[in-house]
């Protein structure tokens, strides 16, 4: 499945399932389609999120890096933000941040540290 050409934001269908709703965004899914992929509709760990852009052939680097500022991300990235209520995942496309919590961005979320997983193709 290729990377889709323009990102539709998605919200969390629930509060656990941001990984979920990123990858949808991502691959343009259904969040029922990347629930039954992942198996789980609660949080989603690193693990589960390297598992699915596998199966979705989603090329990414296998290097999380952390980030201070905006400028740093390439053109499109997985975001993994620690959050004031928990570890939350995020998606930077197209100098936008696609946040399945807080909507539509043009800066990061709340967060105090940041890292990302450029995605390639």
């Amino acid at each position: 499945m290729p990377l889709v050409e323009k990102v539709e934001h998605i919200y969390e269908p629930n509060p656990l399932a941001c990984g979920q709703a990123v990858l949808a965004m991502l691959s343009g899914l259904d969040v029922n389609e990347i629930f039954d992929l992942v198996k789980t509709e609660k949080e989603t760990t690193l693990k589960d999120m390297k598992m699915a852009l596998l199966k979705l052939e989603i090329l990414y680097k296998n290097e999380r890096v952390e980030v201070k500022n905006k400028g740093e991300l390439p053109r499109v990235a997985i975001l993994s933000l620690e959050t004031p209520k928990c570890w939350h995942w995020s998606l930077f496309f197209d100098d936008k941040f696609y946040d399945p919590e807080y909507g539509v961005l043009t800066d990061f979320p709340p967060s105090n540290r940041r890292y990302f997983w450029e995605i390639t193709g």
